[in-house]
């Protein structure tokens, strides 16, 4: 079987556009995707303004997508969420924007919930290397260390 290296440009929008459809991306991922298929600068350009003005790559749907999941699913905090999407060169704008999505009250029971589900598996008896492994754990997901620490305080005392 021969394998076909090169495509037409409406072959690669194509598939640039199930790319999309099949998930949310933001701009730095669809152009990471494009550079796979060595494209001229025309090109890309061509494609990109194509998949925005049809609405299947908008950065903003893409930032509020990525705070939910990532807070509902894997249950990050609000800094951890925001230092990802600068890394996926996400606007401030879009990144406030995505931010709102996440309930405030909901935000509260899901660091309560996860420091008391992680304070039952830590076996430290030492009251202080506890707390540390909490409170590092806590930073690692992305929560706001006051928060951390009201909540640390309020579970393991």
């Amino acid at each position: 079987m021969i394998k076909k290296t090169s495509f037409t440009i409406d072959e690669i929008k194509r598939k640039i556009e199930q790319y999309c459809v099949y998930q949310d991306r933001c701009h730095k991922e669809v152009e990471q995707k494009m550079k796979d298929y060595n494209l001229i600068p025309e090109a890309k350009e061509m494609i990109l303004l194509s998949l925005m003005q049809n609405n299947f790559l908008n950065e903003e749907r893409f930032a509020k997508s990525f705070a939910r999941g990532k807070f509902r699913i894997k249950s990050w905090g609000k800094q951890r969420i925001v230092r990802e999407l600068k890394f996926k060169d996400i606007s401030a704008y879009n990144i406030k924007t995505a931010l709102k999505e996440i309930d405030e009250n909901e935000y509260i029971k899901t660091i309560y919930r996860i420091t008391e589900k992680r304070n039952e598996v830590i076996k430290e008896p030492n009251f202080y290397k506890r707390k540390k492994k909490l409170i590092d754990f806590l930073m690692r997901k992305g929560f706001e260390s006051e928060l951390i620490y009201k909540t640390v305080n309020e579970v393991v005392c």
